[in-house]
């Protein structure tokens, strides 16, 4: 479809912008994010780069193990 945003831009990308600069600020790496949250570290890093198209639950997930909202992963220019 001719609307339809590539996985890099739009909300996966702003996802993935926060929930890295949120674990990077937290001094975790990918992997004990992992663990934190029960998925593999290379589920995370492709969250990281805006590959996965993630489901609410997963969002929920990351944001809690990250100690933040899932509001807050997808609002852009958090800086």
């Amino acid at each position: 479809m001719g609307n339809q945003k590539s996985a890099t831009s739009g909300l996966p990308k702003i996802v993935a912008e926060n929930v890295k600069a949120k674990r990077l600020r937290l001094g975790l790496s990918q992997e004990e994010l992992a663990d934190i949250c029960g998925y593999h570290r290379t589920y995370i890093g492709s969250v990281e780069r805006a590959e996965r198209n993630i489901t609410l639950s997963t969002l929920e997930a990351i944001a809690t193990a990250l100690g933040a909202s899932p509001q807050e992963l997808l609002q852009g220019d958090n800086g």
